[in-house]
């Protein structure tokens, strides 16, 4: 695991995981919401966002947190990665997922955001994950279609099964590094 690719949506504890990976594995973490956002809330030109994320896919180790499948160089992600992670989480999980981060953290910069961008309340932006099943969900679905035989796939549909999964990886680093 030296390439990983962390998606689901919005509120699902995709950024936490990710994080937590990358600390668990040592790997560097890579946000795609802090290559794409400039400060203010202004989104990036594709093709600048494309060239941003093709230099860190072309990095040999990473743990990558996003899905920007339609632009910033989807299928170079999907191809360089040899794990994906998807959180598959329930609608309820994601909104209030959203709803706690909102609580706890508006006004602030989350760590895997851009500079610039503190946490606020965007009805948009709840909209977004309200519809996510519906309207997001098909198209990773397709993405995932593409994958090949020697990369791994992993499903979360709770967040529990993903803590299960933070844990018997840093056993088995704990492991690792005793032998």
């Amino acid at each position: 695991m030296q390439r990983v690719l962390v998606m689901g949506s919005s509120g699902s504890g995709k950024s936490t995981f990710a994080r937590r990976l990358s600390e668990i594995a040592g790997l560097p973490f890579v946000s795609l919401d802090a290559l794409y956002w400039k400060p203010g809330w202004v989104a990036s030109d594709n093709a600048e966002f494309g060239q941003r994320v093709a230099e860190v896919a072309r990095q040999p180790r990473w743990v990558m947190d996003g899905n920007f499948t339609n632009h910033g160089a989807g299928e170079l992600r999907r191809h360089s990665s040899d794990t994906v992670i998807w959180f598959d989480l329930p609608r309820r999980s994601c909104m209030l997922g959203i709803m706690r981060r909102i609580a706890s953290s508006y006004g602030q910069v989350r760590p895997e955001m851009a500079e610039g961008c503190p946490e606020r309340f965007d009805l948009e932006f709840f909209r977004y994950v309200w519809t996510y099943r519906r309207q997001q969900r098909p198209k990773l679905l397709t993405y995932f279609q593409e994958l090949r035989a020697d990369q791994s796939f992993v499903r979360f549909t709770d967040r529990t099964q993903a803590n299960d999964y933070l844990n018997a990886i840093a056993l088995e680093q704990n492991r690792a590094s005793i032998h």
